[in-house]
């Protein structure tokens, strides 16, 4: 009965937020190898080895991009530009769901930290990495927007917690990606608004 009422409840959740078109500086790196390396549970809460099934087109944001895990889900294009020796050449772009946070890093006047505010920064995956850069480039300055997920299945949600504390990530999303405020309404209640716990879970 429990579960059946917990169906209820998230299957009606509203999920709000908003996409953009602009195009806006950035720099991107990567971490791991091709398949993705030592790929664990990340800040936006999405589980081990791409669970939710992410799989290997993603990022990890810096914290001007991350908006402290309201960015989890979003869509992103990105592509390469105006360092020929490392992009590789009419490569396009690439489209990343974030579904991490790069940390800034506290060790003062580092020049590498490239995640620290202000900067906005993409962690990508290997394989996503190369497919607009070198892999010897390292590093690369690319333009980026934020763009319409696609996704296929509806938006899904995994229900965690103990007896006295809920908590629901939500994923998954399609157009948006990324969830910004949720509502769930029982029934034998009125739409209640539901809080932000860290990264896409509420």
């Amino acid at each position: 009965m429990a579960v059946y009422k917990a169906f209820l409840i998230l299957a009606m959740a509203a999920v709000v937020s908003a996409i953009y078109s602009n195009w806006y500086d950035a720099h991107a790196t990567f971490y791991g190898d091709m398949g993705g390396g030592k790929t664990m549970q990340g800040a936006c809460g999405y589980g081990y080895l791409f669970k939710q099934g992410y799989g290997l087109e993603t990022a990890a944001l810096s914290t001007a991009l991350f908006n402290d895990g309201l960015s989890c889900g979003a869509c992103f294009e990105i592509f390469c530009t105006n360092v020929p020796q490392w992009c590789i050449p009419k490569a396009g772009s690439i489209i990343i769901t974030a579904t991490n946070f790069c940390p800034p890093n506290d060790t003062p006047n580092k020049p590498d930290a490239w995640c620290n505010p202000p900067r906005k920064h993409f962690d990508l995956t290997m394989k996503m990495f190369t497919k607009i850069a070198y892999y010897k480039a390292g590093i690369v300055p690319v333009r980026y927007r934020h763009v319409t997920c696609s996704k296929k299945g509806g938006v899904k949600f995994e229900i965690n917690g103990n007896p006295y504390f809920t908590l629901v990530l939500i994923y998954n999303v399609g157009g948006a990606g990324d969830a910004n405020a949720v509502k769930i309404k029982g029934s034998k209640t009125q739409w209640i608004i539901m809080t932000h716990n860290w990264g896409q879970n509420w």
